[in-house]
């Protein structure tokens, strides 16, 4: 038979294609996105896992052996949250590489062929990097042995080595998406050592192990005895002189009061109000009333020690007046700094 009709052959026996792998993740995905979302809490000690998968096998270049599709199965036991061991097998059927065949010889193989069928089986240690949580990171690494169909080997089976990582994505309290990517090392001793890479995706089952136990409830603190309470009112009116924004020694006494009260509740803010008569422009009467506002707050946190971030000083101009602006006197009463302050007094 000619060379091209063995290519024929090849690709006709293959029974699947790696499109027709894919349609199955993408299923597989599908199916499980339709799952409600319930996050496990941990991976639990004493708890089995049963996780069947698939995936693709990248062969090292001088096997000669085209990428293929993985079939697979895990079973495994968490003896604590952090340790566990799992049993695996997996299949590959691949096929030769005609880019890199050789004249006679089918790479690693003395004798040509169509098909090239792949088992591995082996037992790991898993270690959970961080077993709590919904999702849960891992290392694994193991030992078993390969056979290959034909045989690449003259004694049939061959030692394998694998190791790897992954991840576990918990969708129910016991079923979880499992990725894996492990290079999977075929040696004959004293000869040639293969590598291959595979990337898996599967679905875990747990069953059993013990959940970890919730604290009890804390008891109910009993509610405290009603206080009685009652309301204070503290305020401030600091009179200015025409045009002017400092502070009259006169006022100083019952700027302190204010302090000594927002001292012992500091709970208390206060916003300090600065107002104008009505001689003058607006925008000139608004800074001078927001200066009068401003010395107040600067006596109140440079000598008496409140925090600036309790006060705020807020000019209103002429906006504000409490009495007539047509009488020297209304005017005096309304050149003004004000403050209020409330607080709650318990007995």
């Amino acid at each position: 038979m000619s060379r091209k009709g063995n290519r024929k052959t090849r690709h006709s026996k293959g029974g699947y294609t790696m499109k027709s792998m894919y349609r199955a993740v993408i299923i597989i995905a599908a199916l499980v996105l339709l799952l409600p979302l319930s996050a496990r809490a941990e991976i639990r000690a004493g708890s089995f896992e049963v996780n069947p998968y698939i995936g693709v096998n990248f062969f090292q270049h001088s096997q000669n052996l085209n990428t293929a599709p993985v079939f697979g199965g895990r079973v495994g036991y968490n003896f604590t949250k952090y340790f566990g061991i799992e049993v695996a097998g997996q299949f590959i059927r691949t096929n030769l590489n005609d880019n890199l065949k050789l004249d006679n010889t089918e790479g690693q193989f003395g004798y040509p062929m169509d098909r090239v069928d792949l088992y591995f089986y082996h037992i790991d240690a898993v270690v959970h990097l961080i077993p709590d949580g919904r999702i849960n990171p891992f290392i694994v690494a193991g030992f078993g042995g390969a056979n290959y169909s034909p045989s690449i080997s003259n004694g049939g089976g061959m030692p394998a080595f694998n190791v790897g990582a992954g991840v576990k994505v918990w969708l129910m309290d016991n079923i979880a998406l499992r990725f894996d990517v492990q290079d999977y090392i075929v040696t004959e001793i004293f000869q040639e050592t293969y590598h291959n890479i595979g990337v898996t995706a599967g679905i875990v089952f747990a069953f059993g192990g013990r959940r970890v136990a919730e604290p009890p409830a804390p008891e109910p603190t009993p509610e405290p005895a009603a206080e009685a309470i009652e309301k204070g009112r503290a305020t401030l009116d600091v009179k200015f002189d025409f045009d002017k924004s400092v502070i009259k020694k006169g006022y100083y006494g019952d700027i302190d009061n204010l302090v000594s009260v927002m001292k012992q509740y500091p709970e208390t803010n206060v916003a300090l109000e600065g107002h104008t008569d009505s001689v003058g422009s607006d925008a000139y009467n608004k800074r001078l009333s927001q200066q009068r506002a401003d010395a107040v707050k600067h006596y109140m946190v440079q000598k008496g020690g409140i925090d600036s971030n309790r006060l705020n000083a807020i000019g209103y101009g002429e906006e504000r007046p409490i009495a007539s602006n047509d009488t020297a006197e209304g005017r005096a009463q309304n050149r003004r700094t004000e403050a209020v302050v409330e607080y709650l007094i318990k007995k």
